[in-house]
């Protein structure tokens, strides 16, 4: 069908109208608004109160209260928040602070139902979100042989003291940190042993082994907490112990999940040593597993679900069905301030078990009061997902959307681990693909590749202050990463084969590998400068203060 012309007249009038001038639309005034400064550790102001437009960004005032605080070399990185006018009482919840995670415009101004006006002076609260400073790792400080087969599991515990290991000899090996010496021998399993976890407390270590039992030790004497855990048909893929804060008055210790290829999950009382509840609603095996600090059991299975379940009766809240694969890794906002539990960078060790229960909680509370506890998944169908917390008082299946934040897309190849800094802020992922990709940890948006390794990349783990990260390959090596260049800041060779496994706690890298060996790798050092000394079993004893 031809396409007919309009009228010669109503031609005219659009010429005539295309070719009259655009009257732009007049810019959206922005107020300039007073900003005060001010310290939420001591209340203290940080400088003299500062005109600043509304919709100064969130990493603008960032450089700007490091400059106050002339830590514009080396800046650190801070949480705002405004409290609102005229508070009721004297102590603020963290649920009434308006958080500003974009600018004080679009997060206080242009909120729904804002008590806040242009003319007010603004008392912007900054809280430090690093305290310390973990020294950059940069030499091989140990070789430990033991192991007669590879080293397939490691991690260190939550104080940095000792380190585990699992290996295919159907042994753990407890490391102590300090000596960089073997202290235990752990024998028991039938098979390899897959998967090692450190109680919060560090009075328990936990192994799961391809001979299906798991078994609990007293890592101070090297032995057995009673007979093993039976009861999975195959092999234990992951262990998570509950979190601290959450262990009831009247239990002495916290209880322990265990996923296993049969594709359920078992929850045991570490006390009693009894089953509590199994899950069951997996149709193949389940990878991944965490133990959430709102009493959620998160997870996820080659059936390509993430499945979200009660820790109180292990009731099923949720399935998230959003991979197209088998789902392989997960983590939380919230697993280094689960894992570390009441330990901390400052060195104080709880004295009684109520102080421990206590400061656990006050540290969780800490986290969440800035981002609620958030979960991440990777999968070998090149993807992630970024989901919103799915934790409610009722656990009701419309309390929390199945819906993801952000799909997380870049990979070539299958996601193999996923970890959420320490304090919330970024992602790292390795995969397949030979890359480590990091990504916002709020919103999953890209931030950039790291490129350098030659093979697969395995695992990667954080420094407790954020501001590092090692990665172990499948091309021998481990290489620590310069996050403000996002270049390799050191090579770290040492293994002639495999690195399958590596964990970073306080100043040192544990890591193993096909190669049968245990490298503990030391911060880097100045010429004139000696390793701190003297500090015995004391918890994060190499960490400087900000």
């Amino acid at each position: 069908m031809a396409t007919q012309l309009p009228p010669p007249k109503r031609q005219r009038s659009a010429y005539a109208q295309s070719q009259m001038p655009k009257v732009e639309e007049p810019a959206k005034d922005i107020p300039s608004i007073v900003v005060q400064f001010k310290s939420a550790e001591d209340g203290s102001s940080l400088g003299p109160a500062i005109n600043l437009p509304a919709d100064t960004a969130r990493d603008a005032l960032q450089m700007l209260v490091n400059k106050l605080r002339g830590e514009a070399e080396d800046p650190l990185p801070y949480a705002f928040h405004l409290v609102p006018k005229e508070p009721s009482t004297s102590t603020i919840p963290a649920s009434a602070r308006v958080q500003i995670n974009n600018s004080i415009q679009s997060d206080a101004l242009e909120a729904k139902n804002s008590t806040f006006s242009p003319e007010d002076v603004f008392e912007l609260w900054c809280e430090p979100q690093a305290v310390f400073r973990v020294r950059s790792v940069g030499r091989c400080s140990a070789t430990l042989t033991g192991h007669s087969s590879p080293i397939l599991c490691c991690a260190q515990s939550p104080t940095g003291r000792y380190a585990a290991t699992g290996s295919g000899d159907a042994n753990c090996r407890v490391w102590d940190m300090e000596t960089e010496t073997p202290k235990w021998t752990l024998s028991g399993h039938k098979g390899w042993v897959l998967c090692v976890e450190w109680d919060s407390r560090e009075k328990i270590l936990a192994t799961g082994g391809h001979d299906g039992q798991v078994r609990l030790w007293n890592p101070a004497t090297g032995q057995p907490y009673g007979a093993p855990l039976l009861g999975h048909t195959k092999w234990v893929t992951a262990l998570a112990f509950e979190p601290l804060h959450l262990v009831p008055k009247s239990s002495p210790g916290p209880r322990i999940a265990s996923a296993s290829k049969d594709g359920t999950v078992r929850v045991w009382n570490t006390s009693t040593r009894k089953l509590e509840f199994v899950l069951t609603g997996h149709a193949a095996s389940v990878n991944c597993l965490r133990w959430g600090g709102e009493n959620v059991i998160y997870t996820g299975s080659s059936d390509r679900t993430v499945k979200i379940w009660s820790g109180v009766d292990g009731k099923l809240i949720r399935t998230l069905s959003e991979h197209a694969h088998w789902v392989n890794t997960m983590a939380l906002s919230t697993d280094f301030v689960l894992r570390t539990g009441p330990f901390d960078h400052t060195g104080k060790i709880p004295t009684s078990d109520e102080e421990v229960k206590k400061r656990a909680e006050e540290r969780y509370k800490s986290v969440i009061s800035n981002q609620p506890e958030t979960l991440i998944t990777g999968s070998d169908d090149h993807t992630l997902y970024l989901w919103p917390d799915q934790a409610s008082s009722s656990f009701s299946s419309t309390a929390t959307p199945k819906k993801p934040l952000a799909r997380l897309t870049g990979h070539q190849k299958q996601v193999n681990h996923v970890a959420f800094s320490p304090d919330g802020r970024m992602i790292a992922s390795a995969g397949f693909d030979n890359a480590v990709k990091l990504w916002e940890g709020r919103t999953g948006k890209f931030i950039a590749s790291l490129r350098g390794h030659v093979a697969a990349v395995y695992r990667v783990a954080w420094s407790a202050d954020s501001r590092m990260l090692v990665s172990a390959s499948k091309d021998t090596t481990l290489k620590l990463w310069n996050l403000k260049t996002y270049k390799i800041r050191v090579d770290l060779p040492g293994h002639t084969d495999e690195v399958y496994c590596v964990d970073f706690v306080a100043d040192k890298v544990v890591s193993g590998g096909r190669d049968k060996t245990v490298k503990m790798l030391l911060e880097e050092l100045k010429p004139d400068e000696e390793r701190p000394t003297g500090h015995g079993l004391k918890p994060w004893h190499a960490v400087t203060y900000l």
